[in-house]
């Protein structure tokens, strides 16, 4: 099967997930000035109107579905690659075009080595929606997208679309795990990406992440208080109740970067008392 060389930066899907990396880096590392900045663009660049909205929006159609029916599975796919028909191809190239001229001169070309894990999966669309693959091709990739996205979970590991550039995979994950593996939790990096992203749905997606997550810590912290350990301390009980009393506080409060830093620290305090 021959394969179109993957260029990532043309990708658009992969240029919203670096740049989204890149504002949880300036998050973590207490970088304002950086946050803005690339907030700015990405809201600038993927608002509502742009072909980069658009096609991002295709991709999104196709990496955030699962345990379809195969018969649903195909006609999402032939849906999504209708829509992605009619996104004006030139205007696109230009819409890249100035914002990777905008991140290189404003933030860094280094954005561009941000690690994202879906990585093997946006190279496979990128593939699919992209005119100059091989026919033959795409009815390979096709197939194993609508079996992806149709399978059950212990199913799913099987038919994992392949990396199509391995090395620049491999580089990826090396540089995410130096940067991550000992400083976020996986429901840390799970949250501020929702918090990221947020602007895209108005925040219906994080507002209910947020809601089963405060849901989550409260009933782990409640449980903490069984224990033989905080009983025996009234201090820790006293402030494991403060912790609670603060999660139930966000109830009908409009969710602001503030509550998310608290959050985050929650969940530290719940993965430490688990451990």
């Amino acid at each position: 099967m021959k394969k179109l060389r993957h260029n990532k930066k043309r990708n658009t899907a992969f240029l919203y997930e670096a740049l989204v990396r890149e504002v949880t880096k300036s998050v973590m590392g207490k970088s304002d000035k950086s946050k803005e900045t690339i907030l700015a663009i990405i809201k600038e660049h993927f608002k509502e109107g742009t072909q980069l909205r658009r096609e991002l929006s295709c991709y999104k159609n196709l990496m955030e579905v699962k345990n379809l029916t195969p018969y649903s599975a195909e006609k999402l796919l032939h849906a999504t690659k209708e829509i992605h028909a009619k996104v004006d191809k030139k205007e696109l190239f230009n819409e890249q075009t100035a914002l990777i001229n905008r991140v290189n001169k404003e933030v860094s070309k280094d954005v561009f080595t941000n690690f994202a894990p879906n990585y093997k999966n946006l190279a496979t669309l990128y593939q699919i929606f992209n005119e100059k693959t091989p026919l033959n091709t795409k009815i390979v990739l096709e197939e194993r997208l609508v079996t992806r996205i149709s399978s059950r979970p212990e199913e799913r590991e099987a038919a994992l679309m392949k990396p199509v550039d391995n090395l620049l995979y491999t580089t990826f994950v090396k540089k995410f795990n130096e940067e991550y593996s000992t400083s976020l939790l996986n429901e840390q990096k799970e949250l501020l990406n929702k918090f990221i992203m947020s602007f895209l749905d108005n925040g219906v997606e994080l507002k209910i992440h947020l809601n089963e997550e405060v849901g989550r810590l409260k009933g782990l912290l409640s449980d903490s208080m069984t224990t033989q350990e905080i009983q025996s301390d009234s201090k820790m009980v006293q402030k494991t109740k403060d912790v609670i009393g603060l999660l139930e506080s966000f109830a009908g409060q409009n969710i602001t970067e503030t509550m998310i830093k608290k959050v985050l620290r929650v969940q530290n305090l719940v993965k430490e008392i688990e451990e």
